[in-house]
């Protein structure tokens, strides 16, 4: 798998989660050809600290091609026959996203059709690097789906009209919240680091477990094994192999001193004891 280079220095990428700003981002489209088909609805809340600071929420009229996903969403050419066009919202898009980091479930999807549909309105955008709660619940949960919907079911988040924008992107941010409490990252970027079927750990977390075998201390972890859940487990971290991908935390178990080698990429957070 190609590793994608990571967000540049500076913010909002290496501010505390608290003082960065996110753009949730949730589009319905006619189809899934960004090339061909369009968008339908689009939801853009900027948040910083938990609070809303700007919202975008409008149908949004896709001319001549409506598709056959208004079975999915239930948008029809009567129900978008007086949504403006894209060219018409795009300016309030970009201020929404502007400096702020994009988050969005099975995020690809979403960017792919908003710089697709910026280029239309000749007004290209730039999204090289977002959060996808896909990949953070994947490795959070150990749940047997994590599509948006099965997600709130299990995670007991309301969700009354799943595929409408404004109602995933409420959706979106609970689950975002869910898996943040779970990951614990100390910056954006400590986010973005966490991968799935990549074999790539976190830099904060083999910094900590680096630290712990130098001081010889035991340290309270969080460890997400393969298709179970997460499992407290406290180690006294004793080698951290490096020159394996991804690396591996070696210790003995307390209690008991039971030895243990644990992949680096699977520990989800680390804390004193």
């Amino acid at each position: 798998m190609t590793r994608v280079s990571p967000p540049p220095p500076g913010p909002p990428w290496d501010l505390p989660l608290a003082e960065a700003p996110f753009a949730f981002v949730d589009l319905e489209m006619t189809g899934l050809d960004a090339e061909k088909d369009r968008v339908v609805e689009v939801c853009v809340e900027r948040v910083v600290a938990g609070q809303v600071v700007a919202r975008v929420a409008t149908l949004v009229n896709p001319g001549e091609r409506v598709g056959g996903a208004s079975q999915i969403h239930g948008l029809d050419a009567v129900a978008l026959a007086g949504a403006p066009p894209f060219d018409a919202v795009v300016d309030d898009v970009s201020r929404a996203l502007a400096g702020a980091v994009l988050v969005a479930h099975a995020a690809e999807w979403d960017v792919r059709f908003l710089l697709a549909e910026a280029a239309r309105a000749n007004k290209p955008m730039h999204v090289a690097h977002w959060l996808d709660t896909l990949n953070l619940s994947r490795r959070a949960f150990a749940f047997p789906s994590h599509a948006l919907v099965a997600l709130c079911a299990s995670l007991g988040i309301p969700h009354e009209r799943a595929h409408r924008a404004a109602d995933d992107v409420a959706a979106l941010r609970a689950v975002f919240d869910r898996c943040v409490t779970v990951l614990a990252p100390t910056s954006v970027r400590d986010l973005w680091e966490v991968k799935v079927a990549q074999k790539v750990a976190r830099a904060h977390i083999v910094e900590a477990c680096v630290a712990a075998a130098e001081h010889g201390v035991a340290v309270k972890l969080t460890y997400r094994p393969s298709r179970r859940p997460p499992e407290p487990i406290t180690l006294v971290v004793t080698e951290v192999v490096m020159n394996v991908e991804p690396p591996r935390v070696v210790g003995y178990q307390l209690p008991g001193r039971g030895r243990r080698e644990l992949r680096a990429d699977r520990i989800l957070r680390v804390d004193p004891t």
